[in-house]
């Protein structure tokens, strides 16, 4: 069988979260190479488009097009768990607009208005909420999204109540709800600047960390389970204890971020401790995927897919957990707090559980989507070139932004004397950022090849059964 129709008509919605997700995806990168650049060439784009703008695009595309992909996942996922069509999907398709229109007018306003006279226009003198990392965008901005993602939960978790419960699906909702109730602490913005950081640690931490884990777990094994064909209990019971250990070292984790911000001395060792346990649940996460290829019982004809579900796994664990634990532990995090070391990680962390397990759904549910069970092996394996391709530009990156962190902890920290100031060491990172620069155009390079393959002709990639499904599965 060569084509599919999809279970539920419903499902048709998250096609249009899927490609705002991608198209936002892509303007991510090409602002986040321009910040490269920006790093060797101080007045690249400038005045029209400065650094600390440039900035502030990057980052929150990488936030609203993840937002897109997980609403698109659960628009995809919630109807084939609940075994129902979506309670309304109508208002999936308005809260696709007012969220795209809103996230592109507040993307117009970082880059058409100083970001003063911004605050001035949008009323944050009447609700003090911006100039924070991360959650820059306006008030309306702000205010927008939180109704987006109620209307968002609502029409999810009526589905999820009218319907079939799972594992899964619980998961996922647990996830989805504690990023949204997490999000009402970008509002509080205290003048105590020791409560401010707390505060802001509580989004940014407890989502990254903790319910964003959650989301991702909950993708990761809706995936696994329809590419490997495994039985459900075996999957259900990696997965609960996958998130218990997630929750544990995440929450307690935020501590790591409490070290030298005000916060008692006790936080140095519940954030060590803790965060030194956060690896767990990734590596978990790791033995979970390859676990399940082991044990699949059917040769899915979307080998795409599962190539960026363990990839995922894998990716997710050295970003997360490896490049994390580097420097967690408190006498470490010492002298690397605020460094190049702490981008590494970021970029790792963010690329190998969060983008990629955003790419894994779209591509097992985008073929579907287009009445295939599987895209053609050609446009398969240009996907799968595209996988390698960003994968080897992104570590290509940490890779040289570890060096660079390394040699400014050396050069600007750790001497007792003579320590250089912070524009000179920057001028010895040169010979890295240049490096940095070509992981990025190497990982742009991969993203363009990804899009491509949807473009890619060719008959869809047949179902092996029988003998050459056996065949298939020893090779």
């Amino acid at each position: 069988m060569s084509s599919t129709r999809l279970p539920y008509a419903s499902q048709s919605v998250s096609k249009y979260y899927f490609i705002a997700a991608l198209a936002l995806f892509t303007a991510q990168i090409v602002f986040g190479l321009a910040l490269g650049l920006q790093y060797l060439l101080g007045d690249f784009l400038f005045p029209y488009i400065p650094f600390n703008q440039a900035r502030m695009v990057h980052t929150n595309l990488l936030i609203v097009w993840l937002l897109f992909g997980f609403q698109g996942a659960a628009y995809y996922m919630v109807p084939e768990e609940s075994e129902t069509e979506l309670y309304s999907p109508k208002l999936a398709i308005a809260l696709f607009w007012i969220f795209l229109v809103a996230g592109a007018l507040t993307i117009v306003g970082y880059l058409a208005v100083p970001y003063a006279k911004l605050a001035e226009l949008t009323g944050n003198d009447i609700l003090q909420t911006m100039g924070r990392e991360f959650l820059e965008q306006p008030l309306p901005t702000k205010l927008g999204i939180v109704a987006v993602m109620l209307g968002f939960l609502f029409n999810i978790s009526m589905t999820v109540l009218k319907g079939r419960k799972t594992s899964i699906s619980l998961v996922l909702m647990i996830g989805l709800w504690g990023l949204a109730l997490l999000f009402l602490f970008s509002f509080v913005n205290p003048h105590n600047l020791v409560r401010d950081k707390m505060y802001w640690w509580f989004v940014v931490h407890l989502w990254v960390e903790g319910t964003w884990e959650l989301i991702m777990g909950a993708l990761l094994a809706f995936v696994l389970i329809k590419t490997t064909g495994v039985d459900r209990e075996v999957i259900d019971k990696w997965l609960y204890v996958i998130i218990a250990m997630a929750l544990i070292t995440g929450i307690l984790g935020t501590g790591h971020h409490f070290f030298f911000i005000g916060m008692p001395g006790y936080w140095l060792w519940v954030g060590s401790i803790f965060s030194a346990m956060e690896p767990i649940p990734f590596f978990m996460m790791t033995v979970f995927a390859f676990n399940m290829v082991q044990r699949r019982r059917r040769e899915h004809p979307n080998q795409a897919a599962l190539l960026w579900a363990v990839g995922c796994s894998v990716v997710a664990f050295l970003g997360a957990g490896v490049w994390g634990f580097i420097h967690t532990l408190s006498p470490v995090n010492y002298y690397t707090h605020g460094s190049q070391v702490t981008a590494a990680h970021g970029h790792l962390a963010f690329y190998g559980a969060y983008v990629m397990v955003v790419l894994a759904i779209i591509s097992y549910a985008m073929p579907i989507l287009r009445g295939r069970v599987a895209n053609s092996q050609k446009a398969q394996n240009v996907e799968m070139w595209s996988f390698w391709m960003m994968t080897v530009g992104m570590v290509v990156m940490v890779l040289a932004l570890t060096g660079a962190g390394i040699l400014q902890i050396w050069l600007q920290r750790m001497p007792s004397s003579g320590a250089m100031s912070f524009m000179d060491t920057q001028d010895q990172l040169r010979f890295f950022y240049w490096i940095r620069v070509g992981g990025g155009v190497g990982f742009l390079l991969g993203l363009m090849t990804y899009l491509s393959s949807f473009f890619v002709g060719g008959a869809p990639r047949e179902v092996p059964t029988g003998a050459a499904a056996l065949r298939v599965r020893n090779a």
